[in-house]
């Protein structure tokens, strides 16, 4: 077993935050070799064991390591005590077709599986609460990240000043070709086409830009936000594509852990 090799973030001295690669653990063929996703029919037992390695590198318990079951619409769960006091069924119930999660408890690590979607952090450093958002083009064209600041501004308070956010490794313009369905999805979302769209033979959709755009809507200061440069089509031999090595493959995870106060 290697330990899982990931990308950290810059997002304050409180925090610890990632994105894992696919190098490290235990899987094999297209999950090769680190994925802890659990709905993209790899093996359990190995799953276990990377999850395990990955807690490890964390120093976090399996059970305070939450993922949701993701299903490309724009349900958000709080993650507080009382979810961690729950029944491992009741807390894969609260999880079930949940794309975003946020927390302001320490010491748990939140996050979200993707392969080409785009993954997209929040850390309110003045309320310490953390989020992480899973943003395929469906929740983009739905404004799941202008959602979960509102849900983070209600449940914490939290000044959208006040957020620090990071866009993780997806898919980009060049690499995301679809058909003229999803332009229109997006055109009639109300997206500015020109500076989110390219026609090509297709038209591309630029998704970590929409995501951008969405935070700066929100209130989120422009130097506050980053946007990793890594194309996970282009590069899908370090991080897993859908689109390059199919459905049956392993997942990106991009999480977010509050430590304690310095």
């Amino acid at each position: 077993m290697r330990q899982p090799q990931l990308d950290y973030y810059e997002m304050g001295p409180e925090v610890v935050a990632f994105s894992s690669t696919r190098q490290g653990g235990c899987s094999k063929g297209n999950y090769a070799s680190f994925n802890i996703n659990r709905y993209c029919r790899d093996d359990e037992e190995t799953i276990r064991q990377n999850r395990e390695a990955l807690c490890q590198l964390l120093d976090v318990s399996d059970n305070r390591l939450v993922m949701p079951h993701q299903v490309h619409l724009t349900e958000i769960a709080v993650v507080d005590e009382d979810f961690l006091q729950r029944s491992d069924d009741e807390r894969q119930t609260t999880l079930e077709g949940v794309d975003a999660l946020m927390t302001n408890v320490e010491g748990v690590c939140i996050g979200v599986s993707t392969a080409d979607c785009i993954p997209v952090l929040l850390f309110d450093k003045r309320q310490r609460a953390v989020c992480a958002i899973h943003a395929g083009w469906r929740g983009t064209v739905q404004r799941i990240v202008e959602k979960a600041v509102s849900k983070m501004t209600a449940v914490y308070g939290t000044r959208p000043a006040d957020l620090v956010a990071q866009i993780g490794p997806g898919i980009h313009l060049d690499s995301f070709e679809v058909g003229d369905e999803v332009y229109q999805a997006f055109e009639k979302a109300g997206f500015d086409m020109n500076s989110i769209s390219r026609k090509k033979e297709k038209w591309h959709i630029d998704l970590p830009e929409c995501n951008r755009q969405q935070l700066l809507s929100a209130g989120i200061p422009g130097e506050n936000i980053a946007v990793s440069p890594i194309c996970t089509f282009q590069q899908y031999d370090t991080y897993f594509s859908a689109r390059r090595l199919g459905i049956n493959s392993g997942r990106i995870f991009t999480g977010i852990l509050m430590t304690s106060k310095k």
